[in-house]
């Protein structure tokens, strides 16, 4: 340890400072491609007082701070800085509180997003954001990127579930926002504004979050189509139907490849693309809105509709199986997912690029995954090109860069053609008031 890491150490109980490089290396990066800094050590952090801890010895020192749940984000938002030290949240993995009778829960960063979901279950209850990282991602994780998921279609994303916070702020000071009601318009909505603030504002040391009630007995329905157009065109007919599906998933053929060659799925030659649809009560409705489909089936039992979105849980995985992966995740308006998905379609062919789509199709939230040679440092030209297109498609059909990864460090290039230079004045406003010797996570998210 230097002179820095050892003051850090002697703030803290014994073994939450880790400082062996090859240790340390292994919390410096997310689940992307990006290069990381060279961080002075790693603090294990497993309560709200060594988060004060840490972060009033940062500000002394005027030591950049990088916090990190599983490590499972897609845009560069946990990765190192030089001279940083990362902030891992993962072993913080109590529920604090679970009320059954008003349908809440306290937890701490570090709970595993299906393990919370889980806990409610046995109350008849759920936790309702679910990306299709639940197993390993982290609550705090998906508070900091205000995550999405499958079910987010009817129940919405992680702001959506989200009551109040624990926040430790830059200099060490405790801020609580927000309540334990469902309703409350007292003074402005810092909750909102520090769920998907990416570790930028403060450090989320614990949430008060809505649980829901289970839904009842659900209907599945896999619908295959000869063309991507044709499924993004059904996910329009069943929303503008009102059927209310609590699941909407599209996928095309080079993720069902990927699935196929990994898992064997029996996938045809014909299909393009897969949508998976899931509703309470009867399915038939949203089947015979699958007219252009080549193939319909609906769910018999519990255990046909778990294998059926088991499926499109296996997506990201399978694609990574193909080389590096450029993820993203652009959102527009459901009318307009037929003409994204051409877009993105047309970028792929014009600069040579393999794209694999998935799409939480139900709210236009579509992930175009740019695959490259694992060899590479970064993505070569021809993807960044084809990137800068869809993105642009994106905010031309009136959508937005990102709707749930976050910016981290892979989107910031392309940001201002959304925001504009008012609201990025204002960012870097927001940002000096509760950062202002910018060491939260600097260079990310703004």
């Amino acid at each position: 340890m230097n002179e820095l890491t050892s003051a850090l150490a002697a703030a803290l109980p014994d073994g939450r400072v880790l400082t062996d490089p090859d240790v340390v290396d292994s919390y410096a990066r997310d689940r992307t491609f990006v290069p990381p800094g060279r961080p002075l050590g790693v603090v294990l952090a497993q309560s709200r007082d060594d988060v004060v801890a840490t972060m009033r010895w940062a500000t002394q020192h005027r030591v950049p701070v990088v916090p990190r749940g599983a490590g499972t984000g897609l845009a560069g938002g946990a990765t190192a800085v030089d001279g940083c030290v990362v902030l891992s949240l993962a072993r913080m993995t109590a529920i604090r509180e679970l009320s059954p009778q008003d349908e809440i829960a306290v937890v701490e960063p570090g709970v595993i997003t299906a393990d919370l979901d889980r806990a409610a279950r046995e109350h008849g209850l759920m936790y309702a954001p679910d990306p299709s990282s639940y197993e390993i991602s982290t609550i705090g994780g998906n508070l900091a990127t205000n995550a999405g998921g499958l079910r987010c279609v009817k129940y919405g994303v992680t702001r959506d579930s989200t009551l109040g916070l624990e926040v430790v702020l830059a200099d060490g000071r405790v801020l609580n926002t927000g309540r334990r009601t469902m309703k409350g318009v007292a003074g402005y909505d810092l909750t909102g504004l520090f769920v998907g603030s990416e570790g930028t504002l403060g450090v989320i040391t614990a949430a008060t979050v809505r649980l829901r009630r289970a839904p009842g007995e659900l209907a599945t329905v896999a619908a295959e189509f000869t063309s991507l157009r044709d499924a993004a065109a059904a996910v329009s007919a069943i929303v503008a139907a009102g059927c209310q599906p609590s699941m909407l998933e599209l996928m095309d053929r080079t993720t069902l490849q990927a699935i196929d060659d990994w898992k064997n799925i029996g996938l045809e030659p014909s299909t393009r693309a897969m949508l998976i649809a899931q509703a309470e009560g009867s399915a038939d409705e949203m089947a015979a809105l699958c007219g252009a489909a080549s193939f319909v089936a609906v769910s018999s039992t519990p255990e046909e509709a778990a294998e059926l979105i088991g499926v499109r849980r296996l997506a990201y995985q399978a694609k990574e199986r193909l080389g590096q992966c450029l993820v993203e995740d652009v959102c527009v308006p459901r009318s307009v997912l037929p003409e994204m998905i051409t877009a993105i379609e047309e970028a792929a062919a014009r600069h040579g690029v393999l794209i694999a789509t998935v799409a939480h199709a139900g709210d236009g939230n579509v992930h175009p995954v740019f695959v490259f040679d694992r060899g590479l440092a970064e993505p070569p030209d021809e993807v960044w090109a084809a990137a800068d297109e869809v993105f642009r498609a994106a905010l031309d059909l009136g959508g937005t860069l990102t709707g749930e990864h976050g910016v981290g460090l892979l989107k910031k290039r392309w940001l201002g053609l959304e925001t504009g230079p008012v609201a990025a004045e204002l960012h870097r406003g927001i940002k000096q008031v509760f950062d202002p010797l910018n060491i939260l996570n600097p260079g990310k998210a703004i």
